[in-house]
């Protein structure tokens, strides 16, 4: 596949009025509303177009795997800092439209903080130019962060620029056993200091804290942090990458964004605390749940649930009257007709 045969194929939907659904190697599927449309298949418009080591840039076409942006980094000492899942096969423009970030967005940022250029197909065809190679070529309204998380309604990512970060030299995971509501205290009380913390992950009465960063660094925190150091620990930190680790398990499961500082919400099935107490995850139907997350200044995603609770509830939560009437201008700036993912991020457009 070619870029221009995306293009053609999203000029003949909007000459058709006919709804496209963007997908790659479709290892989001479950995320976000409901799939519909005709298909636009973009898995096969793949490869790496250029990688700067020494500029912290690389910039690949929408469908190029993670695993091989991946591998090209990790042969420099370098990686994509805000670990995005996988998930057995995901791609450069899924993982963007997504915006899901792993473990350690604790200490690096969101998807968001890392895109700095983007080249994306809006709804009529036009092929548009967004951002650069560097932070400081970013002016005006930023485009390319906007488009992380819009789950492809407002144009086909085909070439995305990513910043990269050198591999920590040296990483130990630190292993606690506690509560809940001592974990999270810890965590905030730990997060006003100078500590090389880098993730953070709470389960079943036990926290675990990996530090990253120069070697004395990490060998004077864990000395200060005590707790129980623990050996090779990277699998264990994949599996939470991955969303493998039994915290995960569950047809239903709810992701509340949270102040890092937030109390208990009330709610049942709490599985696991990640991002310094700031994410939190609730596994099977909940009463009220986007009330509670609201009550404590955040808000609940339905994160993975069967299609008929997905249709009930909404994955994502409800917008304001004008976050709404924004993202309807948004919308109708960059897919006038609304055929792309429609249904995929809210069911108004």
């Amino acid at each position: 596949m070619t870029l221009e045969d995306i293009v053609q194929a999203v000029k003949a939907a909007h000459d058709g009025n006919t709804a496209l659904r963007i997908r790659g190697i479709g290892s989001k599927d479950f995320y976000g509303g409901l799939l519909s449309g005709e298909m636009l298949d973009v898995a096969t418009y793949r490869g790496i177009v250029a990688y700067e080591p020494t500029e912290l840039y690389i910039t690949a076409k929408c469908g190029t795997l993670l695993t091989e942006v991946e591998a090209e980094l990790a042969a420099k000492g370098q990686m994509l800092a805000f670990e995005p899942p996988r998930f057995s096969g995901a791609t450069v423009g899924g993982c963007v439209a997504a915006g899901l970030s792993g473990p350690r967005r604790q200490q690096a940022g969101a998807v968001r903080d890392f895109v700095l250029g983007v080249k994306l197909i809006d709804g009529t065809g036009q092929v548009l130019n967004f951002g650069g190679q560097v932070m400081k070529n970013v002016a005006g309204y930023d485009v390319s962060r906007l488009l992380a998380g819009s789950m492809g309604t407002l144009g086909v990512l085909a070439e995305v620029t990513l910043k990269v970060l050198p591999r920590p030299v040296a990483e130990q995971t630190l292993v606690f056993s506690m509560s809940e509501r001592d974990a999270v205290s810890r965590l905030n009380q730990w997060a006003g200091q100078p500590l090389p913390i880098s993730s953070s992950f709470w389960y079943d009465e036990c926290l675990w804290l990996r530090l990253s960063g120069a070697q004395a660094a990490v060998d004077a925190a864990a000395h200060k942090l005590g707790g129980e150091l623990a050996g090779d620990m990277a699998q264990h930190w994949e599996s939470i990458r991955e969303q493998t680790h039994t915290a995960f398990a569950g047809d239903i499961l709810w992701r509340l964004a949270l102040p890092s500082t937030a109390g208990e919400p009330g709610l049942a099935g709490l599985r696991a605390i990640e991002w310094g107490g700031a994410l939190r995850w609730y596994a099977g139907e909940q009463e009220a749940v986007r009330g509670a997350a609201g009550r404590l200044g955040g808000h609940a995603v339905l994160y993975r649930a069967p299609e008929s609770l997905r249709c009930r509830e909404g994955a994502f939560a409800p917008l304001s009257p004008a976050l709404l009437a924004l993202h309807r201008r948004l919308k109708k700036s960059f897919d006038p007709k609304g055929i792309l993912n429609p249904g995929r991020l809210y069911a108004e457009f």
